[in-house]
């Protein structure tokens, strides 16, 4: 398979030296490092660059190329140099994951672990550092602030103030103590500065609010889950629950809400309703409790809800 890496001349076999276009072509940042990674690498096994290169089926002169940082070399001669070198393609590009021997011995230990396994690891890890985890599925007595997490439509706002009222608690919406903080809509927050600020003012708004009210319940913007940080300091300060619905019922309520926007594209619009809520059903399954909020009408849903909150806070039903 051929590359696009194309500049050196080729070294003679077995030669180490840098290709002489090293010395004469400033390189990126990022394809020096690449370079240096897949080197590194290469030492470790023990292997030369032209063994590499045959097992690899890439030429001695990409190989060194990609070594040294010249070029732009395709995903798939990426891909084929670490299947020689038997080390996951994160490895190479240089994921964090990779970046030390314990990382590694850590990825090593967990590969091919199933969820339960993986889940019950995270929690562990959590308890361990102080920094997730949750408090229910660890053993610890349910915490007193309930988080309402699901996409939008799912009844967070509804359910969570009736359930607030029922229980005496407090109930905070998430969404507007972001705002508080950011002196602007969520929509002028994520315009202005960006996903990451808007992130960094949720997650300030989630710790201000467990600080705070001692009993709360929480209704959550349905991206909560899109930042493992913010879900990890979520699953490990409040007794979370999913609140799910059908497509059909996400965007029904959603346009009940006054927002119309749905309505520009019906078809596509519910073709990327589904396609966010698949990309994040595997997250919002994380939470301690979940409740199908399509299955009945708004008062038996209420009831059902009450009903597993009070019992896992062991509260009188």
């Amino acid at each position: 398979m051929s590359s696009n890496i194309l500049h050196a001349p080729r070294p003679a076999a077995g030669d180490e030296s840098p290709p002489a276009a090293a010395d004469e072509e400033p390189r990126d940042p990022f394809l020096a490092a690449l370079g240096e990674r897949a080197r590194a690498l290469r030492a470790r096994r023990g292997m030369t660059r032209k063994q590499l290169a045959l097992s690899a089926d890439v030429s001695e002169r990409h190989l060194a190329n990609l070594e040294y940082g010249l070029g732009n070399p395709s995903i798939l001669v990426l891909q084929q140099v670490a299947r020689a070198l038997e080390c996951p393609l994160a490895e190479i590009l240089g994921d964090v994951t990779t970046r030390s021997p314990e990382w590694l011995l850590l990825r090593e230990l967990l590969h091919n672990s199933d969820e339960d396994t993986l889940r019950r690891v995270r929690i562990a890890v959590g308890e361990l550092l102080g920094t997730g985890g949750t408090s229910a599925a660890s053993g610890h007595a349910a915490s007193p602030h309930v988080a309402l997490i699901g996409l939008r439509g799912a009844g967070k706002s509804t359910l969570g103030a009736m359930l607030a009222e029922d229980l005496g608690f407090a109930y905070v919406e998430l969404s507007r103590e972001i705002e508080k903080f950011a002196g602007c809509t969520v929509g002028e927050i994520q315009a202005l500065y960006g996903q990451n600020a808007y992130r960094r003012y949720e997650r300030r708004a989630l710790e201000e609010t467990v600080q705070i009210y001692p009993e709360a319940v929480i209704a959550t913007p349905g991206g909560i889950v899109s930042d493992p940080a913010n879900f990890n300091l979520l699953l490990k300060h409040c007794t979370s629950v999913w609140l799910k619905a059908t497509p059909a019922d996400h965007m029904k309520r959603v346009v009940a809400q006054g927002d119309l926007r749905p309505m520009a594209g019906s078809s596509e619009a519910m073709e990327d309703l589904k396609s966010i809520l698949a990309g994040r059903e595997a997250f919002y399954s994380k939470a301690d409790l979940e409740l199908d909020t399509s299955a009945q009408a708004l008062a038996e849903t209420f009831v059902a809800l009450r009903e597993l909150v009070r019992r896992a806070l062991q509260l009188e039903i």
